[in-house]
């Protein structure tokens, strides 16, 4: 269960790393909020199948907003 704990803070903090390369303030700002709703409103999951499967949606969305990024600055 720790080592679960570290893989979702780590992966928030991922999150909200990628999300500072943002360009625009209001983009931004509303993706900051979506990142902290979604990890909120999971906060009590206990289910480790479900824990490990929102970490792999969120790995996977993690990597598709440093894709746009990527996209957005070449």
């Amino acid at each position: 269960q720790f080592l679960r704990r570290q893989q979702v803070l780590q992966l928030y903090r991922k999150i909200l790393r990628a999300i500072r390369e943002v360009p625009a303030e209001h983009d931004r700002r509303y993706l900051k909020e979506w990142a902290r709703e979604e990890f909120r409103r999971n906060k009590d999951a206990t289910e480790e199948d479900a824990i490990r499967m929102m970490i792999t949606h969120g790995n996977m969305q993690l990597q598709e907003l440093q894709r746009t990024l990527k996209l957005a600055k070449s």
